[in-house]
């Protein structure tokens, strides 16, 4: 189809496009390679590569969220995907004269013109959406750090990659009418067929001039992008691939720092060349479509931090400094100068709900905990409230900084004796009772009611007792990497003496830390929620527990660390329904529940101003249940959404899965004791 003259320009621009292009992407390559190593992110390469092509091709993480929008970026996702073998076949057809119609051609044509209309309406709808309608989601709360390229540069590069898709594919439309104009119009090509009468009027010489000038239209306007590709947003399309490859399959589980490893010459992150290398692919492979803003409990109420302006800083920092970068030059300027402020940073609850909603398998929460850890570790740059947290898991063990003499009162009033370690050594389950079931006088009726629904089931246990240190949990997730170390070597320690077979906890940020963490400092254990146990007994039939009460409405607070963390959704409203609750989930559960604001240490400071307090956000959901009992399954996440209850009228009852099972058990026993004939 094309004259020699058009073939010579073609292969030159090929070669350009190639260079310049190629000069981006090695760039960006380079710029990756330079993050930290990221150990087991290249183990099990196969099933890795398998399972990220089931996401990529099955879309099914874009579609946790916004459908009619999924829908529209399906359209152009899969018409984009095909356009690879169509873009091919019409090189193919203007260099060699390749004729795709008819007989086999017929099924490959009408995919080929229909998936052209659907990338159209899908590219139309959703810049209607950006630059017309302008939903909330696009707009960043005043509050929030922006690069100083972000507010030009989103919309101008949103802009571009419409009219690249759009001009490239109506082009490509138009090619084909025109050849189907000159040719006679084909049932597989309905589109296209449809636009060819619109041209019947126009004579031979004008369709073969249409026919090259909307070819070239198509295919040129490829070769003009695809040097511009590697700065545009649009690179997320390749880029998302690798990231769903190489992501963590526990995103909550947090890389140790190797303190014995004599040529670090600092810990965590200050400048972008201080990420591990998955984490420098996520500005890459973000689409920019701010999910994580919607679901971050700090963005959604008004703080200074947005998950999405995070990442997206980062790429705009790259697109500037990119040639230096890659070439391993250091990066001008950390990150608190570009990418966010320091309340944004002390405003994070390490819920993961920006992890799991972001299509692309970001890691927006493990670059905040990065950074926290060098503001600590290499700065002491943290939140003074935070001192206090500190100094107490040093030197008392736990954060409220209260006596380790004093980690059994929560014991008292019980009318059995609680057995430690020092009776019953190695006991089949060690109920680890965590420092806020210790300490904290609302949360230690949670301790109480756990062992007496260990000692009514007659299970063999004990609690370490004044052994027992805080996990260390909210040291880490605060960024205080060295004095976790530190708890987390000495329980280890002491669990491996024990030696449990089993362990359980009433704290999910109990269970997660020993779980999943301590492994890191060769700490084995089974480890289990204590809902997922009440759960066990009751299937076993080792709780007598008839509900009292049948029909009574609870709703069913999801922890993110029982949750979104761990995965554990079904034992906590199977224990609920067991006790004769109708259960009424809040609007935001299980994997997309909104956070009670108390993790990644926040509850021991003052939340960062905004809108309003974030308990106080999902506080106001649990009740527009109309329930008359919010059920929970971990201590702070009790006391967050007691705060709130003391200052509301006549709302319902917050209590513990324990507590609500206990009470049920003292009943039963006081139902048979009142029952009994007298003697004598």
């Amino acid at each position: 189809m094309l004259s020699p003259l058009e073939k010579l320009l073609f292969v030159l621009a090929l070669l350009a496009s190639g260079y310049f292009g190629g000069i981006g992407f090695w760039r960006i390559y380079k710029a990756v390679v330079r993050g930290k190593p990221a150990p087991g992110r290249l183990d099990r390469l196969p099933e890795r590569i398998g399972h990220a092509l089931w996401l990529f091709v099955t879309q099914q993480t874009v579609f946790k969220r916004r459908p009619l929008v999924s829908a529209l970026h399906a359209l152009v996702f899969y018409g984009f995907i095909y356009y690879l073998a169509v873009n091919l076949v019409d090189v193919l057809e203007g260099l060699f004269g390749l004729h795709a119609v008819g007989g086999w051609w017929n099924p490959y044509n009408l995919l080929a013109d229909l998936l052209t209309a659907a990338i159209l309406v899908g590219i139309v709808g959703l810049m209607i959406r950006r630059f017309v309608l302008k939903p909330p989601e696009f707009t960043f709360n005043p509050r929030v750090k922006l690069h100083e390229k972000v507010a030009a540069g989103i919309p101008r590069d949103s802009a571009i990659v419409g009219a690249f898709i759009t001009f490239h594919v109506g082009s490509r439309l138009l090619s084909k009418a025109s050849q189907l104009a000159l040719e006679g119009t084909d049932p597989y090509q309905p589109v296209a067929s449809a636009l060819a009468g619109v041209l019947a009027g126009v004579g031979e010489g004008g369709l073969v001039a249409l026919e090259h000038v909307f070819w070239w239209g198509a295919i040129g306007s490829i070769l003009a992008f695809i040097p511009y590709f590697p700065r545009s947003k649009h690179i997320h399309l390749m880029v998302s691939a690798f990231k769903l490859t190489f992501r963590t399959e526990k995103p909550g589980v947090l890389d140790p720092i190797d303190f014995e490893d004599e040529s670090a010459e600092s810990f965590g992150v200050a400048r972008l060349e201080d990420f591990s290398w998955p984490r420098l692919i996520d500005p890459y492979a973000c689409i920019m479509c701010n999910r994580c803003a919607d679901v971050c409990p700090a963005n959604v109420t008004g703080k200074a931090l947005n998950p999405a302006a995070l990442i997206i800083n980062e790429r705009y920092e790259f697109n500037d400094i990119l040639p230096a970068f890659a070439a391993g030059e250091a990066s001008p300027r950390p990150l608190m100068d570009f990418a966010l402020e320091a309340d944004a940073l002390w405003s994070c609850t390490t819920c993961m709900a920006c992890v799991e909603v972001c299509p692309v398998g970001n890691e927006q929460m493990l670059h905040l905990v990065d950074i926290r850890r060098e503001r600590v570790l290499m700065e002491g740059d943290f939140p003074a409230e935070l001192q206090n947290a500190f100094r107490g898991m040093e030197r008392a063990g736990n954060p409220w900084g209260i006596s380790q003499d004093k980690r059994m009162d929560w014991a008292e009033g019980l009318d059995f004796k609680v057995p430690t370690t020092a009776d019953n050594p190695h006991p089949e389950v060690l109920y680890w009772v965590g420092c806020a079931a210790s300490y904290d006088p609302r949360a230690q009726k949670i301790a109480r009611s756990m062992a007496e629904i260990l000692n009514a089931a007659g299970v063999d246990w004990a609690v370490l007792g004044t052994r027992e240190k805080c996990t260390g949990d909210s040291a880490r997730r605060a960024g205080n990497e060295y004095l976790f170390f530190q708890l987390a070597t000495e329980n280890v320690a002491t669990l491996n003496e024990v030696a449990p077979k089993k362990i359980v906890t009433t704290c999910p940020h109990c269970m997660h830390t020993i779980g999943n963490e301590y492994p890191q400092f060769g700490g084995e254990y089974e480890v289990v929620h204590h809902s997922a146990f009440i759960e066990q007994l009751l299937a076993e039939g080792r709780l007598d527990v008839k509900p009292f009460d049948a029909g009574a409405k609870a709703t069913f607070h999801d922890p993110c660390y029982l949750g979104r963390h761990n995965g554990q959704y079904e034992a906590p409203r199977d224990v609920v329904g067991a006790l004769g609750f109708v259960i009424e989930d809040p609007g935001r559960n299980r994997e997309n529940a909104f956070c009670c604001g108390a993790g990644g240490a926040m509850f021991w400071k003052e939340e960062a101003p905004g809108a309003e307090r974030i308990p106080e956000n999902r506080y106001r959901e649990l009740v527009g249940t109309g329930a008359e009992v919010i059920a929970t399954a971990c201590p702070f996440c009790t006391q967050m959404f007691e705060t709130e209850a003391a200052n509301a009228e006549g709302g319902p009852e917050v209590r513990d899965l324990a507590e609500l099972v206990a009470e049920e058990l003292r009943k039963k026993r006081a139902y048979l004791g009142s029952s009994r004939p007298a003697l004598g």
